[in-house]
């Protein structure tokens, strides 16, 4: 049995035990939730539109997570002016996951307390570790080298002018001298 559900102005075809990411609903880890704008129920060819909802439907889901959507990036450029801005954004979403769907006005069934994800921990280390790092001394990075090394001045080669010296006495450009 499938249904398609309207949330966050978005519609989801869904069917039992399906994980999807919806627009942010409130509530925390492990809460029940209730969508009741389902736009169509049933399978296959016994199917029922609403118009434009089904009376009595409902889907019953457990809000997994919130979680925050891939970061969008929006620059803009007005070419010739020097303007260029640079922003990033990320939705914020739900994740759930349906539990049951329902015809009739039936209600959810009851169901045991799921447990939130656990957070991520620290490894614990043992107790003689904090004795060692407390003996040893904080190693300092070393600095990277940048790739340009200063030079002396008269290390480096001089550009000639065109206006040498040389050549205004002479007349003469400073070219190649033909050979006879």
């Amino acid at each position: 049995m499938f249904a398609v559900l309207k949330t966050g102005g978005k519609q989801y075809r869904v069917a039992q035990n399906d994980v999807i990411h919806v627009e942010r609903v409130p509530g925390e880890a492990g809460a029940q939730v209730l969508f009741d704008q389902i736009l169509m129920v049933g399978e296959g060819a016994s199917a029922t539109a609403g118009s434009p909802l089904v009376a009595g439907a409902t889907v019953a889901a457990t809000l997994l997570e919130q979680v925050l959507a891939d970061k969008v990036i929006i620059f803009k450029k007005r070419r010739r002016h020097n303007y260029r801005r640079k922003r990033g954004h990320r939705q914020p979403l739900s994740m759930v996951r349906i539990d049951e769907i329902l015809t009739d006005g039936a209600r959810p069934s009851p169901r045991k307390e799921a447990a939130p994800k656990p957070a991520k921990q620290a490894k614990a280390r043992p107790a003689d570790a904090d004795d060692e790092d407390e003996a040893k001394p904080a190693k300092k990075k070393a600095a990277k080298p940048t790739g340009r090394t200063a030079q002396p001045r008269e290390a480096r080669a001089k550009k000639s002018t065109k206006g040498d010296a040389k050549s205004a006495k002479t007349g003469k450009s400073g070219g190649a001298k033909k050979k006879k």
